[in-house]
């Protein structure tokens, strides 16, 4: 959902960017960088999934146009390196061996990017680390 002021939230769902985004941490996403083109390696975006339309990904950019990226597939057997074409970024999961990324789909068009993550919230319920030992209710010793 794109709010007026140019940020996007959402719930990131599955391990592939454990141990940096937990499953069901919340993000706010920017937009403005992907408009001017200042995606950056390194940075944590959210795309459009090359192979389901209908849905997003969050992964990190390991290479931009013209870079010479290493690949290596999950389990270590085939490695090479690839070279991301014009217009295009490179984007890997930070749990490699859990993430289907550009290893498996190849660079993405730098038109799938939906925004920069700029800021992730716990998931307060799911991770009990809510308030612990820090609050005790009224009337508790």
């Amino acid at each position: 959902m794109y709010c007026r002021s140019g940020f996007r939230s959402g719930k990131c769902s599955g391990p592939s960017m454990e141990p940096t985004i937990q499953n069901s941490d919340i993000v706010f996403a920017e937009n403005l960088s992907r408009h001017f083109y200042a995606i950056q390696r390194g940075d944590i975006i959210i795309a459009k999934s090359p192979s389901d339309p209908k849905s997003n990904i969050c992964k990190r950019v390991i290479g931009l146009e013209g870079d010479k990226v290493f690949t290596h597939s999950p389990s270590d057997y085939l490695k090479g390196h690839s070279y991301v074409p014009r217009g295009h970024v490179w984007l890997e999961g930070d749990n490699l061996q859990n993430s289907t990324d550009s290893r498996y789909y190849g660079p993405i068009p730098y038109g799938l990017i939906r925004g920069r993550i700029c800021l992730k919230l716990l998931d307060i319920a799911s991770s009990n680390m809510a308030l612990q030992g820090a609050y005790k209710p009224t009337g508790q010793n």
